[in-house]
């Protein structure tokens, strides 16, 4: 998933990227209807229709800055990467109830971790590991506060708050996504893009919410 969603970010903004990759609860609802037999209600229609219209805006935002070719090859890769995020939803939810949540997220980091470091053998050298200071400094904060930190902050929250609730937290990332790309990365923002994040959050809250 990661692998995906990184390679997608060198051809479209963070704050596409965030909005495309935040669709996985539509994706997950998707996967259950057409495979695990779940019902398919009026209102995950109506957040559907919202997330994807919202993403449409965020594309024509990109389309506007950037080659059209680079635009969607980056939004197909990170697109693959949050459907990929939710087959890994659809099919852990008997894992969790056996082993439990923060055990489930412990083994699924060590496992991805070690994926991650097998693929980077198959295509890179060892001389690669070879790098300066500040690389690993960089790599082992993103490691601590992007992936371990938020990994068991959000299941503690779950614990604390319950699944609804703490979900509807989350849906300020893609908004912040879109500020810290601009405050950071000196990316635009446009009219096209903040409608687009708007409906895409309100498409997930919609669905979220019971």
């Amino acid at each position: 998933m990661r692998i995906l969603d990184f390679w997608g970010l060198e051809y479209i903004s963070a704050g596409l990227e965030r909005l495309i990759l935040f669709t996985y609860p539509t994706l997950t609802i998707l996967i259950g209807v057409l495979f695990q037999g779940k019902p398919f209600s009026k209102r995950e229609g109506f957040a559907l229709v919202l997330c994807y219209t919202g993403i449409g805006f965020a594309f024509i935002h990109d389309l506007g800055l950037s080659e059209a070719r680079d635009v969607w090859l980056g939004g197909a890769l990170v697109f693959a990467s949050s459907v990929s995020y939710a087959i890994y939803l659809s099919g852990s939810a008997p894992m969790i109830a056996k082993i439990g949540a923060m055990r489930f997220a412990a083994l699924a980091s060590l496992m991805s971790s070690a994926v991650t470091l097998l693929h980077f053998l198959g295509t890179h050298s060892l001389s690669a590991f070879v790098q300066p200071l500040p690389v690993y400094g960089w790599g082992l904060a993103m490691a601590l506060f992007s992936t371990v930190v938020p990994v068991f902050a959000q299941s503690a929250a779950i614990r604390r708050l319950g699944a609804g609730r703490a979900s509807l937290f989350t849906m300020v990332g893609p908004l912040l996504t879109i500020g810290f790309g601009w405050w950071l990365l000196n990316e635009q923002i446009s009219l096209a893009q903040m409608l687009g994040a708007a409906l895409v959050v309100v498409g997930i809250l919609t669905v979220s919410r019971r």
